[in-house]
């Protein structure tokens, strides 16, 4: 028997907005309808992604961030079926996992600082683990984290997450933790002052927003956790495995945090996995005898495809040289936002390292762009992005999205292959659109308005 899975997601492709909607997310379904993203993506590679048509796009998200190689790479691809065709004893629980310790032996050495690998289901799980490890190995229940961050959804990752739009509307949640500004290095040392918190949680940069952090942040950071007992704790999910141009972004500040979380791109886009790199003293707090060995686990944690994923994943960044391209691209793109900022007003901000880029958008000097932009903020806060991430999609064909709810900044999240054919793509698609939103406010006022009527209809409407 063939069991052909692309023949039925060819047969019944059509159908994936009602399926959503009858089954799923409808919210999710009209939005995509409301901004007009709704052109039924049906192939994707590398860089690209592929409507019902074969019109290419170029695509700024990456499924926020698993795509750092692209999407179904070849080598990942082999790396997958080979597994299959195998036939390994996988997920014995009670055996370990050669895989597993392939793949956590080829990560600690791009982090010799660090001694110890545990494998979670995803970044949101290797956030909880680093909760719980943290609270084992200090004694303590503190948890501070700042303002704007975000580190995943289930319940204690969303104890610590910095934006109130996600938290509200889910009860009480994880007791002990502190919120303190990014980049505040008095008011971190006010909360670890009573040396009762486990843990910093932190972002080298936020990812909502493409916050960055000032030159000297991180290593007070590492002092002040130093200095109070606390453990630092980088979520390099979004940021790692080469996003800023160096395998951690840590390394642009030259700082060692007791733990390194991963995820995103080292699933290779395929199977979730997720990491957590320890101090060996943290897992021995953990770990501390034979009848705790199972203590803390993940059913999937180490399954032989998120293994092979990872492995494959870090063996491509290495022979295609993707770290130095993400650093050499981002430069370029980096470059051109600048220049184009200089000469548009509404252009407020350019932020990020590597392929990790904000183009931060704000309130214009002159009245006739000043009355365009109170016109269209004044009906939903943010939504003045929107008017230019929509028709980069429709006239451009560049998929983007703002950096946050409510937020005035667009992130470019692309894959690390990007090309210089791909950055000129970029730059002129945002050059014109960002001219022609400089023309006056009746296209723009225009758009905005059909979107917040779509936005505030009612379900059925």
């Amino acid at each position: 028997m063939t069991y052909d899975i692309a023949g039925l997601f060819a047969r019944r492709e059509h159908e994936r907005y009602e399926l959503h909607s009858r089954h799923l997310n409808e919210q999710m379904v009209r939005v995509l309808k409301t901004i007009g993203y709704d052109v039924r993506f049906s192939r994707g590679q590398g860089q690209y992604l592929f409507d019902r048509d074969g019109a290419r796009y170029l695509d700024l998200l990456s499924g926020f961030g698993v795509f750092g190689i692209g999407r179904n790479h070849p080598v990942l691809r082999e790396a997958l079926t080979s597994v299959l065709d195998a036939e390994l004893p996988n997920l014995v629980q009670m055996d370990v996992s050669a895989l597993a310790g392939i793949l956590a032996e080829r990560l600690l050495v791009r982090v010799p600082y660090l001694d110890k690998v545990f494998f979670a289901n995803s970044g949101a799980d290797a956030v909880e683990t680093a909760i719980k490890f943290a609270r084992a190995a200090t004694g303590r229940s503190g948890i501070v984290f700042c303002d704007h961050a975000f580190h995943g959804l289930s319940n204690g990752a969303l104890s610590l997450n910095g934006d109130d739009i996600f938290r509200g509307g889910f009860g009480a949640l994880l007791p002990g933790c502190v919120r303190v500004p990014f980049n505040d290095l008095a008011a971190l040392e006010e909360a670890l002052r009573a040396r009762t918190i486990a843990a910093f949680f932190v972002e080298p940069i936020q990812g909502k927003g493409v916050n960055m952090p000032d030159d000297g942040y991180l290593a007070g950071v590492a002092d002040l956790c130093r200095r109070y007992g606390t453990l630092f704790v980088a979520d390099e999910i979004q940021t790692g495995l080469g996003r800023t141009g160096r395998f951690l972004a840590v390394e642009h500040w030259n700082v060692e945090p007791d733990m390194v979380l991963l995820a995103k791109t080292l699933s290779g886009g395929h199977v979730p996995v997720g990491a957590v790199l320890s101090r060996k003293a943290i897992f021995a707090k953990v770990f501390d005898r034979m009848d705790r060995a199972v203590v803390h686990g993940s059913t999937f944690g180490k399954n032989d495809l998120a293994m092979a994923a990872g492995i494959a994943t870090l063996d491509v960044l290495a022979s295609e040289r993707l770290i130095e391209n993400a650093e050499r691209q981002g430069e370029r793109l980096l470059r051109g936002f600048a220049d184009m900022a200089a000469r548009y007003e509404m252009i407020k901000e350019i932020r990020g390292r590597g392929l990790l880029i904000g183009v931060e958008f704000g309130e214009p000097r002159s009245l006739k762009l000043k009355a365009c932009w109170n016109l269209v903020e004044s009906a939903s806060k943010g939504l003045f992005c929107q008017t230019i991430t929509i028709p980069l999609f429709k006239e451009h064909r560049i998929l983007s999205q703002v950096a946050g709810h409510a937020s005035h900044t667009i992130k470019l999240l692309p894959a690390l292959i990007l090309t210089d054919e791909d950055c000129d793509w970029i730059l002129n698609a945002f050059e014109a659109v960002v001219a022609a939103s400089h023309q006056g406010p009746a296209a723009v006022w225009s758009l905005g308005k059909t979107l917040v009527g779509h936005a505030l209809r009612p379900t059925g409407s």
